[in-house]
């Protein structure tokens, strides 16, 4: 220590003890210590946040400290993403039911060469293992090794070349080690690619997955860390944050801070999204999430003369949430703005001041205004659509009766993924399955994360990690499994419902097989518009040529050459039944299945499409100008059009989006027909009159989030309507008795 000054507490000294503070604080590292010599008692100042035993100090901290987005606060080793990139064993072995020699490791795929096969018996006999064992048989030691190599241990192996014995000492470099090398040496982008297949994000194991350094981390309001506060769900901080008790200065700063946290947490309420945690990543939000997060940012805004235009808000919305986007839409319309949404829910329609009712029907035979005016003149417009089914006079019809199915079921156990509370489920084989529950109880965690990946795992081969479980039972039933989704059937204009389904196959050899095809020996291949021949070369055969506008979006033009045809001339000259290639692609379902009506190969998957009610598009259109619904039904009919099983079973997650009631019942027809076929269909559903068809239903809850991953409710949809614990069964209940 060095003694820098000594005082008398007196008047006028303020000028110097200010001097000497400062010549202390200056050679002594930001620290001084003051000695009352009447009480013989030291204080210690500092002017760094740190503590003075261990050195350990702390920067200024600022709001960007707080975010994992700025260098401020991101951890260092995983830069705030809070997972770092590394070969997941799960990846590795994805079926630990395997045995080493039935290709449990998947990068041994094509390993076959006897050197390796006789190294890999070497190993395992000197372990003492079994190569017929299936993985996860095999001792915790022996996985590792096999894993993460033999370290310095060498192994001995023998190999006969010539009638001699030789032996040969290596050590085993280990799977993961071994991709790790290849990966950093490899200059092919295709052997890259294939190795990245094998790596997985995990917890970054410095942040622990906080994505904050550690000073920002161990920052505290209250009791709880800012991770911990935004790894609650909504509900959770609201209640945090009113119970949270501060006292003088630290209640005068925080009383703003306060006020806009629980008006905008309140905000997410009133959309229906308490069950959403502030931490939640973007990436893992449903369409419907995402846009009602914007909703309630928006409402945050208070702005007024706004016109506010919303694509379908009751997407993935349970009726039991949908009140509270009603009121919410309303609330924005109060404080003097247009609300414009685009909606099939019954509830939004009957709520709305005005309906402007498109029609009469679909595709060609839609855009026109059928109906415009209040909801109560729309029901007793007898040439709308939506006013036929809105009155009644129209409706889905409940079954007659529910099937059984075939009296087994596929069985999970102990599911315990996200908020799944180690449930036990069972999907009854070949019956119509719902998965109901309020937004956020689990419904996409179980189907989806768990059942659709352990059987896209065991029945096809995926490398995806599926949902935690404790075991499955029932495979023995299944032998092929079907994902059927809304997204695009191709993300170019090549690919459309012709090329979907394979019709434009038969087609293009019915023209290759036409006399003037023949006499000039055309083959299939020249009528298809994705090969050199046939097609028009100015446009590559897309009918369109892309002008590119530099800062201005791309603008598409009808190639100049072909006039949007697609092919040349010589090909457009070859007619069957007086119609050229261009001109068969240009017609409608409805069209084409009269023309093919004597051609049973074309016309079988032309009546698939018509089925599923999409005798409206054209064959030839393209699939980028298909909706979600749309698509959805075009890979129906294509699973329609094939021989099944009988032991398939189809997964949909919300079919309905986008639909209306009319094709909701053309959607439960084709539905229907894949159940009867004693397939199994499982369906995450909110709309009621999809749930009140199915022959089983699974009810998930109570709540959303933390309050979900439970079993409400298991049986038909009237005894689902009997259970007063499920939200689920309270609108059924209405939904049945009318």
């Amino acid at each position: 220590d060095v003694v820098v000054d000594r005082l008398i507490i007196k008047d006028g000294i303020e000028k110097r003890l200010t001097d000497s503070l400062e010549l202390a604080l200056s050679l002594s590292e930001r620290l001084v210590t003051i000695l009352d010599l009447t009480r013989n008692e030291e204080t210690l100042f500092s002017e760094k946040a740190s503590c003075v035993k261990c050195g350990v100090s702390y920067p200024e901290f600022t709001p960007a400290s707080f975010s994992f987005n700025s260098p401020q606060g991101a951890c260092p080793k995983c830069d705030g993403l809070g997972s770092v990139t590394q070969f997941d064993p799960d990846l590795i072995v994805p079926d630990q039911a395997l045995s080493l020699r039935q290709g449990a490791i998947i990068p041994w795929e094509n390993r076959d060469s006897v050197q390796f096969m006789e190294f890999l018996d070497a190993l395992v006999t000197h372990y003492k293992e079994d190569i017929y064992k299936p993985f996860k048989e095999l001792s915790p030691k022996f996985q590792q090794i096999l894993l993460l190599g033999s370290n310095k241990e060498e192994i001995p192996f023998y190999v006969e070349r010539m009638d001699k014995k030789i032996v040969y000492k290596k050590t085993f470099e280990g799977v993961i080690p071994n991709l790790e090398r290849r990966y950093l040496e490899t200059d092919s982008s295709y052997m890259r690619e294939e190795i990245k297949k094998f790596l997985n994000f995990k917890t970054c194991s410095f942040c622990n997955g906080t994505r904050l350094n550690k000073a920002s981390g161990s920052v505290r309001v209250g009791d709880k860390t800012i991770w911990e506060i935004t790894s609650l769900s909504i509900q959770q901080s609201v209640q945090y944050i009113s119970s949270l008790s501060l006292k003088d200065k630290d209640q005068i700063i925080a009383a703003r801070i306060i006020k806009e946290l629980a008006e905008r947490l309140g905000f997410l309420q009133d959309v229906g999204l308490e069950y959403l945690s502030l931490g939640r990543s973007a990436a893992t939000l449903s369409g419907g999430e995402a846009q009602r997060i914007r909703l309630a940012t928006q409402i945050g805004s208070k702005l007024t003369g706004v016109l506010y235009v919303l694509d379908e808000p009751s997407i993935g919305l349970h009726q039991k949430d949908n009140a509270k986007l009603l009121t919410t839409l309303m609330n924005l319309r109060n404080l003097g703005n247009t609300v414009l949404v685009v909606e099939h829910d019954e509830e939004t329609i009957l709520s709305s001041d005005y309906v402007i009712d498109i029609g009469p029907a679909a595709g060609i035979n839609g855009g026109e205004v059928v109906f415009a005016g209040p909801p109560e003149e729309l029901i007793k417009c007898k040439t709308s659509l939506t006013g036929l089914y809105l009155s009644g006079k129209k409706y889905i019809k409940i079954p007659e009766k529910r099937r059984n199915g075939i009296g087994k079921s596929l069985s999970i156990y102990q599911a315990n993924s996200n908020n799944l509370k180690k449930i036990d489920v069972s999907f009854p084989i070949g019956c119509f399955t719902c998965v109901t529950g309020v937004s956020g109880s689990g419904k996409s965690t179980l189907v989806l994360s768990t059942l659709y990946q352990i059987l896209a795992n065991r029945i096809n081969r995926s490398r995806k990690t599926p949902g935690s479980y404790k075991d499955i039972k029932g495979l023995e039933h299944i032998d092929k499994v079907v994902h059927i989704d809304q997204s695009p059937i191709g993300k170019t204009p090549r690919s459309n419902p012709g090329t979907y389904t394979q019709v434009f196959n038969y087609i293009r050899d019915l023209f290759s097989k036409t006399r003037e095809s023949k006499a000039r020996g055309y083959k299939p291949g020249r009528f298809s518009f994705n090969v050199k021949g046939g097609r028009c070369e100015a446009c590559t055969g897309d009918g369109i040529i892309k002008i590119e506008m530099h800062f201005l979006p791309d603008v598409y033009v009808a190639c100049d050459v072909c006039k949007g045809k697609r092919y040349n001339r010589e090909t457009l000259d070859i007619r069957y039944k007086g119609k050229n290639i261009a001109q068969v692609l240009d017609m409608t379902i409805n069209q084409s299945i009269r023309f093919f009506e004597n051609i049973s190969s074309i016309r079988t998957k032309l009546a698939t499409l018509i089925e599923v009610g999409l005798g409206y598009i054209k064959l030839g259109q393209a699939a980028t100008t298909l909706s979600g619904g749309e698509a959805q039904r075009i890979k129906l009919a294509k699973e329609l059009s094939k021989k099944g099983t009988g032991k398939t079973i189809y997964i949909l997650d919300e079919p309905t989006t986008g639909l209306h009631l009319d094709d909701i019942n053309k959607l439960l027809f084709v539905l229907n027909k894949l159940v009867d076929s004693k397939n199994t269909v499982v369906v995450i559903e909110h709309n009621l009159d999809v749930i009140k068809c199915a022959d089983h239903i699974i009810d998930l809850g109570p709540e959303g989030g933390d309050k979900g991953g439970e079993i409400v409710a298991l049986g038909t949809p009237e005894e689902i309507a009997q259970n007063k614990r499920s939200y689920t069964g309270y609108y059924l209940k209405k939904m049945l008795n009318k």
